[in-house]
């Protein structure tokens, strides 16, 4: 597949772990990208965070199981979890059929705004899957 082919949404940010940050304010929505899914295949079982949990950018805050891998994931900042996609519980496969939307993975508050700069911005994430699908071609 080509890079084009997946979706990557302006005004989120994004991670070279191949997480999305949608940032309202102090709070933020992280999720895996649609590129992400795609590379794990068919989600069987997603374990977050529990709500109230303090991370450091860079702990492992949730893990995720698919027929092909299982990942650790990583936070991209640091903050609280204020919520978690509990759905995924039921139905973890959400992952990949609404990466953007229905599955979500958890939301925080941030402890420092500022750590968004650290992050890619759609096109720099745009760019990042090319390399990655040109590197595999060759």
């Amino acid at each position: 597949m080509a890079a084009e082919d997946f979706k990557v949404i302006d005004g989120l940010y994004y991670t070279k772990e191949h997480l999305w940050v949608k940032a309202e304010g102090s709070d933020a929505v992280i999720g895996i990208t649609d590129y992400g899914q795609h590379q794990l295949g068919d989600v069987v079982y997603v374990e977050l965070p529990e709500t109230g949990t303090e991370v450091e950018a860079g702990d492992k805050i949730a893990s995720v199981e698919s027929v092909k891998a299982a990942i650790d994931v990583f936070s991209p900042l640091t903050g609280k979890v204020i919520s978690v996609n509990e759905d995924l519980k039921e139905d973890p496969s959400l992952v990949n059929t609404d990466p953007y939307g229905e599955g979500w993975l958890y939301e925080m508050q941030m402890s420092d705004t500022t750590e968004l700069e650290d992050l890619m911005t759609a096109e720099d994430y745009r760019a990042y899957i090319e390399e990655i699908e040109s590197e595999e071609e060759v």
